[in-house]
């Protein structure tokens, strides 16, 4: 009787399944402050040079302050373009609020148009001292408007280095049409990626390593609109501009 009643302790102390319910609150904006909480986020500006010219993919935009707004409570990362000249927005959380586990709900609205390539993903905190892809990526949404109707899920990780193997690409007619959530739930065991309440992606490999899984460390969150590049495509429609990436709110649950 002892013995069972141990073994009962034993179950329910260390083998019961892991809570990810991610039911407290712990970071919310809704962008109603009429500018940008700069407690939360830092513009990201310029092209990326000289350490990272293109932002590692050859992207065409440069980002400015002005190409981030708050109107009527959202967030617009406009993408312009002025002469032979492209110009876009990119905020992140770095070193202002990063977590580790948890979920990320993120309301958006896509913008439409050949060689737009908007993004809300997060990297490892610990990017300056390891670098990328060893720092992990978590790409939570990125679409591509040379292919209309589709969302990629992606994970970067060492073993990956740039190949986008631990992907999935999700086909919705209307996703181009008003908002949606997009939301990521991530805990020790696996990621998975929703989109309006539907699961489209889950990310658990077998063995976890430093190769396979660095995602056990905090990480932050991007907003970006990128032009071109090397997913986004090397065309671009120029009479698409100037168009709107609209963020409702970002959310994260623990």
């Amino acid at each position: 009787m002892i013995t069972r009643v141990l073994l009962t302790l034993f179950m329910v102390l260390y083998l019961k399944p892991q809570n990810t319910s991610h039911t407290n609150l712990v970071f919310s904006d809704e962008f109603n402050e009429g500018k940008l909480d700069l407690s939360s986020w830092s513009y990201e500006l310029g092209n990326g040079c000289p350490n990272l010219c293109g932002w590692g993919n050859n992207e065409l935009q440069v980002y400015t302050k002005k190409n981030v707004s708050t109107v009527n409570n959202q967030l617009v990362i406009s993408a312009t373009k002025q002469g032979d000249n492209y110009y876009s927005g990119r905020i992140s959380s770095k070193d202002k609020f990063e977590f580790k586990y948890g979920t990320i709900e993120v309301k958006a609205q896509l913008p439409k148009g050949k060689g737009l390539w908007p993004a809300i993903w997060m990297l490892g905190h610990d990017i300056n001292v390891k670098g990328w892809p060893a720092c992990g990526e978590i790409d939570i949404m990125e679409y591509v408007g040379k292919t209309p109707g589709e969302i990629h899920t992606t994970l970067h990780t060492p073993e990956s280095f740039g190949k986008s193997f631990n992907t999935k690409v999700t086909s919705i007619e209307t996703i181009e049409e008003g908002f949606h959530i997009y939301k990521t739930k991530w805990d020790a065991n696996q990621i998975q990626f929703y989109i309006d309440d539907a699961l489209v992606y889950t990310f658990s490999p077998q063995q976890k390593d430093d190769k396979t899984w660095p995602f056990n460390k905090p990480f932050y969150i991007i907003l970006n609109l990128a032009i071109g590049g090397n997913f986004g495509g090397p065309e671009v429609d120029n009479s698409i501009f100037p168009e709107k990436f609209i963020i409702d709110y970002v959310k994260v649950y623990q």
